[in-house]
């Protein structure tokens, strides 16, 4: 890859903190799997694992929710596994070193998770696959992956290897959208290209967003916090309540105002002095 007008140069791109570990994470569970269909009577874990693990529209929507996410760490084969790593790290780490880690993996389990959905939406609506169809393989990340980079370095040349020319990034990422679509359309053989569509559009949306903090994390915190201030509130009314009660018992008269604070007695309105209120405050 290289900039627009600056002389011919090849390198490889860095092992950054994501990137290293997701590669790690894909290659390992991989070998994982290999080594436990060679091994007598281990067999039957590695079946189990696939029909659990891999994406299957129809297992999805009666429960298996994991599998959203779980089918993209198992591959079919080395070469799967190989060109979806190499594109994850090819074009990954620039989007990582220029975004940052968190950000970057918002990107790629946004791409994972949207390709997921996408398959299983496209699979029930009768327009393309089948709900019966089982999906694996990282593409629906590394195409968000694609997309972004598109966007981020559009005017930056890669070279088509094994071709030797060079191409700018969103030419290369315009040719791959209208291919993917064509062979979605064409039924795609063993190839989920409807996944590779999902990771497309929803890494288009990731950028598009731009850099905000992530929506769900936000809007869940806030409940968060707006339920444990309610029951806090409620939890001191109730105990305010409750002293009052006690006090009034040994012949002592409390008070506290509606949100739960003490009301000492010089400062009480009910006793014609008016004034401020003093005590807990929320």
């Amino acid at each position: 890859m290289r900039r627009t007008g600056e002389p011919m140069t090849l390198s490889l791109p860095p092992f950054t903190k994501a990137v290293t570990w997701l590669l790690g994470i894909n290659t390992g569970i991989f070998l994982l799997m290999a080594l436990l269909s060679l091994i007598p009577g281990l067999g039957i874990v590695d079946a189990y694992i696939k029909i659990y693990g891999e994406l299957t529209p129809v297992d999805v929507v009666h429960g298996q929710i994991w599998q959203l996410v779980t089918y993209s760490v198992l591959h079919a084969g080395l070469w799967h596994l190989v060109g979806n790593m190499l594109g994850l790290w090819m074009f990954g780490s620039a989007i990582e070193s220029a975004w940052g880690t968190r950000r970057f993996l918002e990107l790629y389990w946004v791409g994972v998770v949207g390709a997921a959905i996408t398959t299983v939406a496209l699979s029930y609506s009768h327009l393309l696959g089948n709900p019966n169809r089982s999906t694996i393989g990282a593409s629906g990340g590394v195409f968000a992956i694609l997309i972004a980079f598109g966007i981020l370095f559009g005017e930056n040349e890669i070279m088509m290897i094994p071709f030797p020319f060079l191409i700018k990034a969103k030419y290369f990422i315009g040719i791959l959208i209208v291919v993917t679509l064509a062979l979605a359309m064409s039924g795609g053989g063993d190839v989920a290209y409807v996944a590779h569509l999902g990771g497309l559009f929803f890494g288009w949306l990731y950028v598009r967003r731009g850099p905000k903090p992530a929506l769900v994390n936000v809007g869940l915190a806030e409940r968060y916090y707006g339920m444990r201030n309610s029951y806090y509130r409620w939890k001191r009314r109730r105990a305010a309540r409750k002293f009052e009660v006690y006090m009034s018992k040994h012949d002592r008269q409390v008070h506290f105002d509606e949100h739960g604070n003490y009301i000492p007695p010089d400062d009480d309105p009910r006793k014609g002095n008016g004034g401020g209120k003093s005590g807990w405050v929320n």
